[in-house]
């Protein structure tokens, strides 16, 4: 029952094991929409692991369920009926006006369809201690309620699939191989499969780790996600060291493995003795400026120990060069300008290098 909107929810079980309560709390929840942040129950032997200083410790399987639907399981107190007396009046209630008026019953299935159509009854009429209907407090009450989980816990009793997380970060269920985040390589996580769908969840706290559309045998299905960005189109061949000199080297980052995997695929034979050498300018030069000269060395290919010396060596006098069709910006000096008027002819003006009446005498000359 639902201590606010006083919702009904009554069926009748063979026993009282712990894979029968858990199976009705689960119908409880799905009838009424939503999941109770707190669930309080008596204190049955299915659900009590233990008693310390008066409280019950619950069991692993109680606590496993209750984190998969998200509620705190909580006990009454022991010999006081007065700490759940709403769910032991509502017990008597059941008994006086359901199983008095329509039992003896033939089967459970049909004190169950009963315990439907009596909660159903009661649940649509005004209580008499609220003088509310409960299903119309129940719509109210819903929005307070946990949401119910995407994928249901699996009850106690029921088989689970487990696997262990390879290397590609991935599981096979149904010959099938699903893709987990890569962070949970090597750890043992829950299988679980739906309609259609395949589960990977947190063994133990049964939180959902990924999610998958189930494939046919044989095919993959795999989420970028889960490898922190999109896979490559060529498989990644990461150094490997071994040594303590290749490990200090490759402790230098991404620019020593580009320079080891450059020197390698130029042949250089000597790689490997070169180490120490690298390592003892890092030492002499320092850190940053051996990452620069790592750098500029794989920039320009040059794949020796020598090599990264001289450009250490050169410091800062080494140029950087720009790529082709980047404008090169010159500081020009500063000279005085005329302006164009200053050279248009005047109308009444000659030009200086003409002669005065050669023209006009050539003219009249031959005229």
């Amino acid at each position: 029952m639902l201590a606010w909107s006083r919702t009904r929810f009554v069926r009748f079980a063979p026993d009282e094991r712990a894979a029968t309560t858990f199976a009705l709390l689960a119908e409880c929840f799905e009838t009424l929409g939503g999941v109770p942040k707190v669930v309080l129950a008596d204190r049955m032997g299915c659900l009590k692991g233990a008693v310390v200083a008066g409280r019950v410790v619950p069991t692993p399987d109680y606590v496993r369920f209750a984190t998969g639907y998200g509620f705190r399981p909580d006990f009454c107190e022991g010999g006081d009926p007065e700490s759940k007396g709403v769910v032991e009046h509502l017990v008597g209630y059941a008994k006086r006006d359901l199983i008095v008026p329509a039992g003896p019953f033939v089967d459970l299935a049909s004190a169950n369809t009963a315990a439907r159509q009596w909660c159903q009854e009661v649940n649509t009429v005004e209580h008499s201690e609220i003088c509310a209907i409960p299903e119309q407090r129940l719509e109210r009450e819903r929005d307070l309620l946990g949401g119910l989980p995407s994928l249901r816990p699996t009850l106690p009793g029921h088989k689970v699939e487990t696997r262990k997380v390879d290397r590609l970060s991935c599981v096979r269920f149904g010959s099938a191989r699903y893709s987990v985040p890569i962070a949970r390589i090597g750890t043992t996580v829950e299988l679980r499969a739906g309609e259609g769908t395949v589960a990977i969840l947190e063994r133990g706290t049964g939180v959902i780790l990924a999610e998958h559309t189930l494939v046919a045998p044989g095919e993959a299905c795999i989420h970028d996600e889960h490898y922190n960005g999109p896979r490559p189109n060529t498989p990644r061949r990461a150094p490997r060291p071994k040594t303590t000199a290749e490990k200090r080297f490759c402790s230098f980052g991404p620019v020593a493995e580009a320079f080891l995997t450059g020197a390698i695929a130029a042949g250089n034979t000597r790689l490997g003795g070169e180490l120490d050498e690298l390592l003892a300018l890092e030492a002499a030069y320092g850190r940053d400026p051996m990452l620069a000269a790592l750098a500029r060395a794989t920039a320009f290919r040059r794949w020796h120990a020598e090599d990264v010396r001289s450009i250490l060596a050169a410091g800062a006098a080494t140029p950087t060069p720009q790529p082709a069709g980047d404008a090169l910006v010159i500081d020009l000096p500063t000279v005085a300008t005329r302006a164009l008027r200053d050279y248009a002819w005047a109308s009444d003006q000659q030009p200086d290098n003409q002669i005065p009446g050669s023209v006009g005498d050539a003219a009249g000359g031959a005229s």
